[in-house]
């Protein structure tokens, strides 16, 4: 069975018939001791990482988030809750994460695009990826669905698995062992996105 984090900072429905239109029951799930039950793990998230870490932090998720990752169990962080597994973030302040991979989240520096881009970066975009389980089946160059204005940055480069380009090339998608992050939306990314969680649902 997979849970989807309930933490009142994500599009719980939409993630959930992504899943339904796979055949995969999920449940939402609100309460942190019952998250050993579970198979796999989702963390969605739209919104501010200080905001989404303070939601964690007083329904008592946080450990519970990160115990489920020691069990080796794979554990799936969409969009915003894929910053989370991170150990900071730079949005409206320093914030600290969960983390669970190493690195920090940064604001695209427009000051750095080799074009003129708008930011926040929103629409279809190329994710360049790496051999991955989770993205089995995809060519090496697919479109997804993105909506950000932060993106993160990975100390160690054996844990990127996807890269896009925006103005600069940098990491939208990360493992490290069953810890696994993409910062596109699955869920509004049609067939491509739907791979990528059938193949989630397959680990």
């Amino acid at each position: 069975m997979i849970a989807i984090i309930d933490y009142n900072m994500g599009n719980l429905a939409s993630v959930k018939n992504a899943f339904a239109k796979l055949g995969q029951e999920t449940v939402v799930e609100s309460n942190p001791d019952k998250f050993q039950e579970y198979d796999k793990l989702i963390l969605p998230g739209v919104g501010a990482f200080g905001d989404a870490m303070e939601h964690l932090k007083e329904r008592k998720m946080t450990e519970a988030i990160k115990k489920f990752a020691q069990s080796g169990k794979p554990m799936l962080g969409i969009c915003l809750g894929m910053q989370l597994l991170f150990e900071s973030s730079q949005e409206f302040g320093e914030h600290e994460g969960l983390g669970l991979i190493k690195g920090n989240v940064v604001k695209f520096d427009s000051e750095k695009f080799e074009e003129p881009l708008k930011v926040p970066h929103m629409g279809w975009n190329r994710m360049f990826t790496k051999e991955h389980p989770l993205f089995k089946g995809l060519d090496d160059e697919h479109y997804l669905y993105f909506v950000h204005t932060y993106h993160v940055t990975c100390k160690d480069e054996n844990d990127i698995i996807g890269q896009t380009y925006y103005g600069y090339k940098f990491t939208s998608a990360v493992a490290h062992n069953n810890i696994m992050g993409i910062q596109p939306h699955p869920e509004k990314s049609h067939k491509n996105g739907l791979k990528i969680l059938e193949n989630f649902i397959k680990l």
